[in-house]
């Protein structure tokens, strides 16, 4: 996958965020950006017992996170500080994510990976890009 020089990169799983911002023309070279503090949104109703319709508490904890991510994103996107976003989150983060994405956002992704990477190295998550 080729990347525009400028695009955030945001790294995401149910628990960290890391951002990076590619400063490469030609070749993908990211450098890391500071991440914000996530408030988490409430997802469900807390204090019931788990089940398939009702998730427990860590669940619903990593889906409030990715929900408090996404409301982040789409603020920078609807203030103009995003304009190509790559997002790289475990598969079931990422579907999180898309559920809170404005439209606008969702129209400034270009581009998906369905892979935990949090904790990886710079070099790795730029090598995964380069291979999706």
């Amino acid at each position: 996958m080729k990347l525009l020089k400028g695009t955030l990169v945001a790294v995401v799983d149910g628990e960290k965020l890391a951002l990076f911002e590619n400063t490469g023309q030609q070749d993908i070279q990211l450098k890391s950006r500071p991440s914000p503090s996530i408030a988490e949104r409430a997802s469900g109703a807390a204090g019931r017992i788990s089940s398939e319709a009702n998730p427990d508490n860590d669940t619903q904890a990593e889906d409030g996170f990715a929900m408090g991510v996404a409301d982040v994103l789409n603020k920078w996107v609807l203030t103009n500080k995003v304009e190509h976003l790559l997002v790289i989150a475990a598969p079931k983060t990422l579907g999180q994510l898309r559920k809170g994405w404005h439209k606008e956002t969702a129209a400034r992704v270009v581009g998906e990976i369905a892979k935990d990477l949090t904790g990886h190295s710079t070099d790795q998550i730029a090598g995964a890009i380069e291979k999706a």
